[in-house]
């Protein structure tokens, strides 16, 4: 199996562990919980920040002692409802205590400057249509630059169509060349309508270094260190994906493959 696709380690507790470490790189850190009611997850980053998403479900959430009550409320992710989210600065505590069965998703990345506490959604988050045709897909940007809440992250969620593609045309973000392209380390959390079902994401390099292909499953993660990233998922099965991205810029700049650039300029003109 390729290093890039990282299958669940379990079906309870701490399913998901992705470190700079494991993942090979400098920036960006992916943890996903299922919990049952009553049970919780707890952390402190003493140098990163952390964007705590409720993928489904709803929980208790103190951090730093500060009470956020009860939050969440969607579910059932493929109810396309924004979601509930929570920033957490870096050296500071948070614990989350289930109230029903929850999915929740501890995305972190470098602290830089200073942010507070604050819930992020789902007020103040709204659903953007992206693409044409088959390419249609719908955003929920959790937070993303156009949001100063954070220092390094860039969080954000996609529902993509059954039969569609998503981030694509291909496009790369892995160069520091601001304002023309930003260097962006990212992992796709994904989830499947049915479950049973699957798709496929390609990781490749313009010069072929770095040329993947992968079937993902319902719950999988996929790491993009470098390259080209599209994802294609088949006729009867509706793709959710969220995205966490960071790198020494907190800007999403990318650029496609100018193989395919011809697909996104002809939509612009349209």
């Amino acid at each position: 199996m390729t290093s890039l696709l990282r299958r669940p380690v379990g079906t309870t507790g701490k399913v998901h562990d992705i470190t700079p470490e494991s993942a090979g790189w400098a920036h960006v850190g992916f943890a996903l919980y299922r919990l049952a009611p009553g049970e919780d997850a707890t952390a402190r980053e003493d140098d990163r920040e952390t964007v705590l998403v409720l993928v489904e479900g709803r929980a208790r959430i103190e951090v730093e002692g500060e009470d956020f009550g009860e939050v969440g409320g969607r579910m059932d992710v493929f109810e396309r409802t924004p979601p509930s989210a929570i920033y957490v600065p870096p050296g500071t505590s948070w614990i989350a205590r289930a109230t029903t069965p929850l999915a929740l998703a501890v995305c972190t990345g470098p602290g830089r400057g200073t942010y507070p506490p604050r819930l992020l959604g789902p007020d103040g988050i709204e659903t953007v249509t992206r693409g044409k045709g088959a390419n249609t897909r719908f955003i929920h940007n959790i937070a993303m630059e156009d949001r100063d809440v954070a220092g390094s992250l860039l969080v954000t969620e996609v529902f993509t169509p059954d039969g569609n593609w998503s981030s694509y045309p291909p496009h790369r973000h892995d160069e520091a060349d601001f304002p023309n392209i930003t260097l962006l380390e990212e992992t796709y959390y994904h989830r499947l309508n049915p479950p049973q079902g699957f798709g496929f994401q390609r990781v490749y390099t313009e010069d072929g270094t770095l040329d993947e292909t992968m079937a993902f499953a319902d719950g999988d993660v996929v790491l993009v260190p470098r390259g080209h990233h599209p994802v294609g998922v088949p006729y009867g099965y509706e793709s959710y994906y969220l995205n966490v991205m960071a790198g020494p810029l907190r800007k999403w700049r990318f650029q496609n493959d100018p193989a395919h650039d011809w697909i996104f300029r002809r939509d612009q003109k349209d």
